[in-house]
């Protein structure tokens, strides 16, 4: 029999490595890591939670037409609506930052509330303190400065306990939350301390108005209560993200946060990195309590923060250390805020309703990120 009749036809020849990069493979790998983009993630969680809201509604007796309309007008109808939703969109832009910035070394911090708080008092305080002629451009920075340092103070004593004693910053960040409120409590009902003088029965326990030179200008015209702490806090966000990324500050922080033990026995400050990111995110976080004193009423008063500082580490948490995936969740949650006081104003649905979507909008993106992050063909 001939060798021609038994020989095996040669491999097909493998295509060239181009034809591989540019093909079918390569779209299909590019949609699956938009797919799992954290801003991707959060947007189908979002139209989930949606659906949960609209339950909801419908299970409080309410019209969904009307909900929706109220819950957008309270979000979109007005000036003073946007304002006051960029307002809240920048408070939780500034705590989740910071948190990012924990989170890239390793850290979680859950402390945002009480550093806000201590933000709060030692912007009132330093406020208060000034001259009634101090010009906005001397007072507004020494307010927001004071903010910060305190912030950064108060996550500093945990900073001290984690790098010193290798407590979890977990445990002492959550405790001092609960400090940081009390200190709120006990400065607005002692005279001694920052409450108003109490002229009547009737004075409620809560600083005296700031002076103007310490007040926020506003950005957004008469009729918007927006501040300049929305571009406060997107300066911050970008230039954090720019540090991070693209700087040897931001690769120490990531080698910390992936190996403290290996990142040591290259010569890398473990201690120091890690108790300076943590003090940094509380320092932004201080700058949130602090811009909340400096918008009107220009007051500290007690439950001031509205739990913020909460909020903000969800923010965080959705974000995943994307700071683009930061400013959408900051959106999100901000127009969301506001839109659920008018919620129950116009339509008569609680605003915890708000509330409970946001939770479940939490729960949802862990969820995707779950499966997004799970291999093809696993079972667990």
């Amino acid at each position: 029999m001939p060798l021609s009749a038994t020989a095996t036809p040669p491999p097909p020849a493998a295509p060239p490595p181009s034809a591989a990069r540019t093909g079918p493979g390569r779209d299909a790998a590019r949609l699956r890591g938009l797919a799992r983009h954290p801003v991707s993630v959060a947007a189908y969680a979002g139209f989930f939670a949606v659906g949960v809201g609209l339950v909801l509604v419908v299970g409080a007796g309410a019209d969904p037409a009307v909900a929706w309309a109220a819950l957008n007008e309270g979000m979109f109808g007005s000036a003073y609506a946007v304002g006051s939703s960029l307002n809240s969109a920048a408070v939780l832009a500034l705590i989740a930052t910071g948190f990012t910035v924990a989170h890239r070394a390793g850290l979680v911090n859950v402390g945002g509330e009480g550093q806000l708080c201590a933000g709060g008092v030692a912007a009132a305080a330093t406020g208060l303190a000034l001259p009634a002629g101090t010009p906005g451009p001397l007072g507004v920075p020494l307010v927001l400065a004071a903010g910060f340092l305190a912030g950064a103070g108060w996550a500093g004593i945990a900073a001290w306990f984690k790098v010193r004693r290798g407590t979890s910053e977990v445990i002492t960040t959550l405790l001092l939350n609960f400090v940081g409120i009390g200190m709120v409590a006990v400065a607005v009902h002692e005279e001694a301390l920052l409450r108003q003088p109490v002229t009547s029965s009737e004075t409620l326990p809560q600083s005296a108005p700031l002076p103007a030179g310490a007040q926020l200008p506003l950005i957004g015209g008469a009729e918007s209560p927006a501040t300049a702490v929305v571009v406060i806090a997107a300066v911050l966000a970008v230039a954090t993200g720019i540090v991070l990324r693209h700087t040897a500050v931001g690769l120490r922080l990531t080698a910390v946060g992936h190996s403290p033990a290996a990142s040591a026995r290259l010569g890398l400050p473990v201690g120091r990195l890690e108790g300076g990111g943590l003090a940094f995110a509380g320092g932004l976080a201080g700058v949130a309590g602090a811009s909340l004193v400096a918008t009107a009423p220009y007051v500290l008063a007690e439950h001031f923060s509205s739990g913020y500082g909460f909020s903000g580490l969800v923010v965080g948490l959705l974000a995943r250390g994307s700071f683009t995936a930061v400013a959408a969740a900051s959106l999100l949650f901000g127009f969301l805020t506001s839109g659920g006081i008018n919620l129950q104003l116009a339509a008569q649905v609680p605003a915890s309703t708000v509330q409970i979507v946001q939770s479940v909008l939490v729960l949802f993106v862990a969820a995707a990120m779950l499966i997004t992050h799970r291999r093809p063909g696993s079972t667990s």
